[in-house]
């Protein structure tokens, strides 16, 4: 039986391209064994200031690449109002929660539409407990992980993670040896993880026979 390919995802959740890989990757996946894992990066840390939308730069990135490639895509998504763009950290913190219960993957997509299609501030905790518990995690328990700091060290890790990764940009997806940076194109992304599917069957796959021949 062989072993699924693993797709790294590194994202922030207030990327848009990072929503916006999400489709890619369902239909590349479609019918293939994988396990797919998102990472976090944070484009902005504190101290570094976030993104106002009623600065130039938002409306014209969305105008020129977001809104174009997400009508492509037939996705849903619009530039928030939440000024200025929220820090992703605790948010972050909440996601090593999730998929410690499981739920990395829901956790991740709800943050996504939480903040592309519902306008909400990802960076207080009021926000983030009920999303939680809309997934069915339980929200007194990560609210008190989140006070406490407990997955704080946790998510550090992964940040340094993604910079022995090199990771500079979001969406990067690591499939096997192949590196993709930016929203794949579907075909892009399946050849990669077939690709490293026979590359992991060539390297697991030798066998003897009944008749003593190896």
């Amino acid at each position: 039986m062989s072993t699924p390919v693993k797709i790294q995802v590194w994202s922030d959740y207030v990327c848009p391209f990072c929503m916006l890989a999400e489709g890619p990757l369902e239909e590349a996946t479609k019918d293939l064994d994988v396990e797919i894992e998102w990472k976090p990066f944070e484009l902005r840390p504190h101290p570094q200031p976030t993104l106002r939308p009623e600065d130039a730069y938002l409306p014209d990135i969305w105008r020129r690449a977001v809104y174009p490639m997400a009508r492509r895509l037939d996705v849903d998504i619009t530039l928030p109002t939440v000024s200025p763009q929220p820090y992703t950290r605790l948010a972050f913190e909440g996601y090593q929660f999730a998929a410690e219960h499981g739920k990395g993957t829901e956790y991740t997509r709800r943050m996504f539409r939480a903040f592309f299609q519902e306008d909400q501030d990802l960076g207080h905790l009021d926000v983030l407990q009920p999303l939680a518990e809309e997934i069915g995690l339980d929200g007194a328990a990560f609210r008190e992980a989140l006070e406490q700091g407990t997955y704080s060290d946790k998510h550090q890790d992964a940040l340094r993670e993604a910079q022995a990764h090199r990771v500079q940009s979001v969406p990067t997806l690591l499939v096997g040896d192949v590196r993709i940076e930016g929203v794949p194109s579907p075909a892009q992304l399946r050849k990669a993880i077939l690709d490293a599917q026979a590359q992991q069957d060539a390297e697991f796959g030798g066998a003897c026979g009944v008749n003593g021949g190896c």
